[in-house]
C-alpha cells in the first residue's frame, strides 16, 4: 500500500513540473497554450515560424528538456522574440492528429513549422542540448531574414 501511495506520488510530481516548465517558468521559453489553429493564425500575423515541442507526459528526455533545457534565459529570450513556441503533447486530441501530420517517429521531436505552407523547416529528434537548440534557431531566423 506505501508503495502504491509512493509511486502515485512521484507520478503525480512528474506531471505538475512537467505542466509547470511548460507554462510558468519565470524565464525561458513561453509555450502558448492555444489551439493549433490559433498558434498558425498568430505565426502568420507575426510572420514567425512556430518552434513546436512534441512530448508525453511519461517521456524522460522530453522531462529533461523541460527542466534543463527550455528553462535557459538565453533561449528563452531568443525563442521569445523569434518565434512562436508551442509544446503540444502527443496524447492529447490535438497532439493524436498533429502526430500524424507530422509524422511523429519518437519523443521528444521538436519541429521548426512554417505555417504558412506547414511544412517542417527543421527537427530534432531526442534530446538537444541548448547550444544545438540555439544555434539551430538562429540560422533559421538568419534564413528567412535574406
Amino acid at each position: 500500500m506505501k508503495k502504491t501511495i509512493f509511486v502515485a506520488l512521484i507520478g503525480l510530481f512528474f506531471s505538475v513540473a512537467t505542466y509547470a516548465q511548460h507554462s510558468k517558468s519565470a524565464t525561458g521559453i513561453k509555450f502558448t497554450e492555444a489551439s493549433w489553429k490559433k498558434i498558425i493564425e498568430k505565426a502568420k500575423a507575426e510572420k514567425k515560424l512556430i518552434f513546436m515541442d512534441a512530448y508525453t507526459t511519461w517521456c524522460g528526455p522530453c522531462k529533461m528538456l523541460q527542466a534543463r533545457v527550455f528553462p535557459d534565459k538565453n533561449l528563452g529570450e531568443f525563442f521569445n522574440q523569434n518565434f512562436v513556441n508551442a509544446a503540444i503533447d502527443m496524447e492529447s486530441d490535438e497532439g493524436v492528429r498533429l502526430s500524424s501530420v507530422y509524422e511523429v517517429q519518437g519523443y521528444p521531436s521538436l519541429f521548426f513549422i512554417d505555417p504558412n505552407n506547414g511544412k517542417v523547416v527543421k527537427m530534432f529528434l531526442g534530446y538537444t542540448e541548448i547550444d544545438q537548440l540555439l544555434d539551430a534557431g538562429k540560422k533559421l531566423v538568419a534564413k528567412r531574414k535574406v
